[in-house]
């Protein structure tokens, strides 16, 4: 069963997080800093969780391709025949480790049928580890305890606390807030935005603007197994499937109808 391969993947994801934290502690001239095509930034860190990542995975699942941020050059005609597959972001947040603030993860997620059914979402920094399987809810591991974690399910009539990217703010975002009577923002880097909707620190997530498959694969099951609904922006179904990796805006919410009970 999927689940039976979550304690191999916390451990594949922490061992990434030790190797970005190796890093971490350097002088900043010796992150490797780095641009990629699209101008944002590649480093040391990065690259040794990648290296590190992909390893262990094919040792444990040989028969699994991966598709990583940091390889992900491979085409359509082949990435469309994959029915599971392991999606990965070595480093998710590079800025903020660049910042360090702390605000980054290690995000792998098991794709099947174009939908996320395990992931390990890991911030080296903060010593959490949120993770989920499909139908087995969501956890998180902090200072030695395991907690099931749930939403908090706050109605759009009471205070709304809206969590948001701290390095990609978005003009969009001012228009949704404006439905709420009273709203409160939650500034934080990576997709640790997904797991403050899915431990119940926040209540919504609403993102206009770029993201990529391997920055929303981990976090989306997490979420979703803690409770959370995610939308995609034009999509209904099998949004790890598709030839365009670049996601369209979408929403993950906690929020339950103000005339709810």
């Amino acid at each position: 069963m999927t689940a039976t391969l979550l304690p191999a993947i916390i451990q594949i994801a922490e061992q990434a997080g030790a190797a970005i934290l190796a890093i971490y502690g350097r002088d900043q001239a010796d992150f490797n800093i780095s641009a990629k095509s699209d101008d944002s930034p590649l480093t040391a860190a990065d690259l040794a969780a990648h290296k590190l990542i992909v390893a262990e995975l094919i040792k444990l699942t040989p028969d699994l391709p991966i598709l990583s941020e940091e390889a992900a050059d491979i085409s359509w005609d082949i990435r469309k025949s994959w029915q599971r597959y392991w999606l990965v972001d070595p480093l998710d947040g590079t800025k903020e480790f660049i910042k360090r603030n702390g605000e980054f993860t290690v995000n792998i997620a098991l794709i099947d049928n174009g939908e996320p059914v395990l992931g390990v979402v890991h911030a080296p920094v903060l010593a959490k580890t949120y993770y989920a399987a499909k139908g087995e809810g969501a956890f998180l591991k902090h200072a030695g305890n395991v907690r099931l974690i749930k939403v908090n399910q706050a109605r759009p009539d009471q205070l709304v606390k809206v969590v948001g990217s701290r390095s990609h703010p978005s003009p969009d975002l001012a228009g949704y807030l404006a439905q709420f009577n009273q709203h409160e923002m939650v500034p934080v880097g990576s997709s640790l935005k997904f797991c403050l909707v899915a431990d119940g620190t926040a209540d919504v997530y609403p993102r206009f603007g770029p993201t990529m498959a391997w920055d929303t694969g981990a976090g989306h099951i997490v979420a979703t197994e803690a409770g959370a609904t995610v939308s995609f922006d034009g999509i209904s179904s099998k949004v790890y499937q598709r030839e365009q990796l670049l996601n369209p805006n979408f929403m993950v919410s906690a929020l339950v109808p103000a005339t709810g009970d």
